[in-house]
Parts: structure tokens; sequence; C-alpha cells
């Protein structure tokens, strides 16, 4: 399943990305400003990690997973960062977006949309509750996990007033309207939704964590109870024996 999921994500990505380049060209856009826009949409960039991600999980899980008692700590952690960029992306794209037109330089393609901002986020919520041999990760990956949405934003707000919107001309271009300070609200607004939306980061990111820790310590002391029994039957069979 993480192999499809990981397939239908590329395929989602690929469709949309093709028909924005084209309508660019075919408008006479700058190809190369609509390319650069489009992977600055968080949406883009999570969901392509996410599919990175999934496709490495399974292969190991294929051949080494299968003998393994938990998950490597790099792919425990990957798996905790998509895993939260990708929830989140489902509530803030379904709370706050579903009906706003965004600046991808072309109309989203309907499957593909739903498959970046509905299924693929609810399918790595799943796979946190019922993937195999979780880690249990330590509490300060939660740090870890939200410094990437934090470097986003900054990346954000610092290239936005030097990008020329090639749609509408703006001189600024940003890719979520609660990020554009040109907007209703202004900074204030931005400021807020900023604010807002990390704290539900690190909402998600504890609960990933949580949750990992959670199944992970308890599939530990269920192993340590198994390797605490087989040594006492061995005693018992080697005290018979003498």
């Amino acid at each position: 399943m993480r192999l499809a999921v990981a397939a239908l994500i590329a395929a989602a990505i690929i469709a949309q990305l093709s028909k924005s380049v084209a309508t660019a060209a075919e408008l006479g856009r700058d190809v190369t400003t609509t390319v650069v826009n489009f992977f600055s949409f968080f949406t883009i960039l999570s969901n392509t990690a996410a599919a990175a991600v999934l496709v490495w999980a399974a292969l190991w899980f294929f051949t080494r997973g299968r003998h393994a008692e938990a998950e490597p700590p790099a792919l425990a952690m990957s798996l905790a960062c998509v895993t939260t960029y990708m929830v989140i992306t489902g509530i803030v794209y379904n709370v706050l977006l579903r009906t706003i037109e965004l600046p991808q330089g072309s109309a989203p393609i309907p499957w593909s949309n739903e498959t970046l901002h509905l299924i693929a986020p609810l399918f790595l919520l799943a796979d946190l509750f019922f993937g195999p041999l979780r880690r249990a990760l330590p509490w300060r990956a939660v740090w870890g996990i939200v410094v990437f949405p934090l470097a986003w934003t900054a990346y954000t707000l610092l290239r936005g007033p030097f990008v020329t919107n090639p749609v509408s001309g703006d001189p600024f271009w940003y890719p979520y309207p609660f990020l554009n300070p040109h907007g209703p609200g202004g900074w204030g607004s931005v400021v807020f939704w900023v604010i807002a939306i990390s704290a539900t980061f690190l909402a998600v990111a504890t609960l990933v964590v949580w949750w990992g820790r959670r199944v992970g310590l308890e599939r530990e002391l269920d192993h340590e109870s198994g390797d605490d029994l087989e040594s006492e039957w061995e005693e018992a069979r080697e005290a018979q024996n003498d």
C-alpha cells in the first residue's frame, strides 16, 4: 500500500505540473518562475517528501524489516516528519483553502487535487496508526519535525516580494493567501496565521511522536517479557537435566 500510494502521489504531482507548465507556455508566461512557484507550495513539497519516504519504508520492510524489531531511527524520524506535514496539509487545505483558487498557474486537476490534499494525508494518518514496527522516538524529535515548516515559512516570506506573479502581474507572489501581507489584514493577519499554524504543527508533531512512543515502547516491553520467559524456560530445563 505504501508503494501504491507513493506512485499515486507521484502521478498526481506530475499531472498537475505538466498542466501548469503547458498553460504557462501557451499563454507566454515565464515557465521557469511557474516551475519554481509550483515547488514552493508546501503541499507539493510535503507530498514529494511523503512519496520518497513511503518508497523507502516499503523497500526497507521488504528487504530487512521482516526480521527487524523496529524501524531504523532515520526512517522513523522521516516518517514522523512527513506524516506531520501531510496531516497539516490536509487540515489547512480542507479547513481554509478548499473554496479558494490558489496561484499555481492553471486550474487544478480534480483527481490530482484530491490525491494531494485528501487521499494522501488520510493514508499517512492511517499509516501512523497501523504501519508496522514503529520506533519510539525521543520527545526532542518534535522540535526536529517543525524545523522544515519554519524554514519554508521564512523562505516564502523572504522570496515573495521579489517574485512577479506570472498570472496576475503583481510584483509579489505568495502560495497561500494567509501568507500574503498585501491581503486583508496585512502583516497582522500573516503573523496570526503563522502562529496559529505553528501551534497546529506542534500539536500534530506531538501526537505523532506520542503514538510512536506508545506502540514502540509496548512492543519493546513485550519483546523483553518474551526474552525473560525464554530465559526462565532455559533455566528450568537446565535444572531438570541436572
